[in-house]
């Protein structure tokens, strides 16, 4: 049991990186909307690539652009940052458990 609670951690820790990381991806790209970046360039297409799926899905169910401002990768953010902490604290009680 103990290498699966620690198998469980694990996993834990990666998913917990792996949010952290498209937290700073999504902010990434928020930040550059703010500029004119060359389209062509490998890391805006890149972050473009990364989150247009997602932000463009969200701007379809959400009307979240409010006087020329794309409010969508604040929502993301959100929706990010309580999917990290919930799916973090269920494997952590899940680790627990065992």
């Amino acid at each position: 049991m103990a290498i699966l609670r620690e198998l469980i951690l694990a996993v834990a820790q990666v998913v917990d990186l792996v949010f952290s990381i498209y937290l700073f991806i999504v902010i990434a790209r928020a930040l550059i909307s703010w500029v004119s970046p060359d389209p062509y360039n490998p890391i805006v297409r890149f972050l473009h690539s990364a989150t247009d799926p997602v932000l463009n899905r969200i701007q379809r169910i959400l009307p979240v652009n409010f006087g020329g401002i794309d409010f969508s990768p604040v929502v993301l953010l959100i929706a990010l940052s309580f999917l990290q902490r919930m799916i973090k604290a269920v494997l952590y009680h899940l680790a627990a458990g065992l």
